[in-house]
């Protein structure tokens, strides 16, 4: 994570392209920085584009631009225990486990998305969502058969990665977990 975002930031300092007024230019600008870092952040480690094209991007198009044309995001909703109903736009790149997390909804994650254990068990709500997934790895498999409830429509939320064809997507979140390192743990985003 720490190399990704020094050539992010490598990125802005060659390519600062934001269009604001001379008065809050670098107040807007590092607000639009930060929002492009973390966009950009979840696109290299998720695999959705290499550094290469995130320059090409910076290069052509402002990055409030991209903010823009990212942040909208994918509709996705969450049903706690309770069958309370959270619904949250979510950016594309972005897993499951980590829209959760930042928006305070109940979703452990004690391995921080390492693929090390089933506290981010989620049930997916439609089997027509769970087709447009891609197959579970083996390592996720292996995680899910430790998961508390599981089902046929079972997934850990850290593999669960927002795009477009997810748009609506509805997640249960199980009325338990089985969390072996400490009972409730949440670890705090990085």
């Amino acid at each position: 994570m720490t190399e990704t975002k020094v050539i992010q930031r490598a990125i802005f300092q060659k390519h600062h392209q934001f269009s604001t007024t001379a008065d809050n230019a670098s107040e807007q600008g590092s607000e639009q920085e930060e929002k492009c870092v973390k966009i950009f952040g979840h696109q290299l480690l998720n695999g959705l584009a290499t550094t290469h094209q995130l320059v090409a991007w910076v290069t052509r198009w402002t990055c409030s631009i991209i903010v823009e044309d990212m942040m909208i995001g994918i509709s996705v909703t969450f049903v706690d225990k309770d069958g309370e109903e959270k619904h949250l736009k979510v950016p594309i790149g972005m897993s499951m486990l980590e829209a959760a997390h930042e928006n305070d909804i109940e979703l452990e994650g004690a391995c921080e998305g390492s693929l090390a254990c089933s506290t981010c068990h989620v049930i997916v709500m439609d089997m027509e969502y769970y087709n447009k997934l891609e197959d579970p790895s083996d390592e996720e498999n292996d995680m899910l058969d430790l998961a508390f409830g599981l089902t046929e429509t079972s997934r850990l939320g850290c593999q669960v990665i927002a795009k477009p064809e997810l748009d609506g997507i509805r997640l249960a979140i199980p009325a338990a977990t089985r969390n072996f390192a400490v009972d409730g743990y949440v670890p705090k985003p990085h």
